[in-house]
């Protein structure tokens, strides 16, 4: 579904990433793993086009993109849930979830049922401005408006960052769900290695914006994996 070949990206006159090529299938969740700076949210902004990239190639469903900002990438079916969640806080939970509306046709613009089937908090909150939700529940209302664009890829970057416990299971049991359906690609950014690792189908470890181990899970173990994100992360 989605696949990167030699991509770069620079800040300034800084090189962020150095020639990431890598592939995410529909119907799998494709981790990329590594600590802070390794330039994890950099490779999201690139293939979402919050951030243009400087070179390389972004192929959805083998088909190369041009360098696009980001609401015509979400139009082609890829949607982004940012760190740090980023919703509007002023705007109703329902406000919130009919912005993703935006990138679609007109016939298609309503917030489908399985948003609250997923998130049931969300409907019991839809009235409630989002700026007066914990963090668990601004974290299940990006990734509701990133669904709700219909994606064919979904990039979601530090899903459990600052998350209790109990949502972090909630919000596993919907990666589970969405991977099950068969209907999208999933990629994955997470430094919570046991999250990541029960989830994941392949693996990506970034090191100075580069990619510096790759393997499907069946291919490894829990121990390489994780010998990897120690040394390089």
């Amino acid at each position: 579904m989605l696949e990167t070949k030699d991509l770069t990206l620079q800040y300034g006159g800084s090189q962020i990433l150095n020639g990431i090529s890598m592939q995410a299938a529909k119907g799998e969740v494709t981790c990329i793993m590594g600590t802070n700076g390794v330039g994890k949210t950099s490779l999201m902004k690139a293939i979402s086009g919050t951030h243009a990239r400087s070179g390389g190639e972004v192929l959805v469903g083998g088909q190369t993109l041009p360098v696009l900002p980001s609401h015509r990438l979400a139009q082609m079916g890829i949607g982004y849930v940012p760190q740090g969640r980023m919703i509007f806080p002023l705007l109703t939970v329902r406000e919130n979830l009919e912005t993703g509306l935006a990138c679609l046709p007109k016939s298609e613009r309503v917030v489908p049922d399985r948003i609250f089937e997923l998130f049931p908090v969300l409907k019991e909150m839809e009235k409630r401005r989002g700026g007066d939700l914990s963090g668990g529940q601004q974290q299940q209302l990006a990734i509701g408006r990133a669904l709700v664009t219909r994606p064919k890829i979904l990039l979601m970057d530090e899903p459990t960052e600052g998350i209790q416990p109990n949502i972090i299971q909630l919000i596993g049991r919907v990666i589970e769900t969405l991977r099950d359906d068969g209907e999208m690609a999933l990629i994955l950014v997470e430094q919570y290695f046991d999250f990541a690792y029960g989830l994941a189908d392949r693996f990506y470890v970034l090191s100075r914006g580069s990619v510096v181990f790759s393997k499907r899970k069946e291919d490894t173990d829990k121990a390489e994996v994780e010998a990897a994100f120690s040394l390089n992360g």
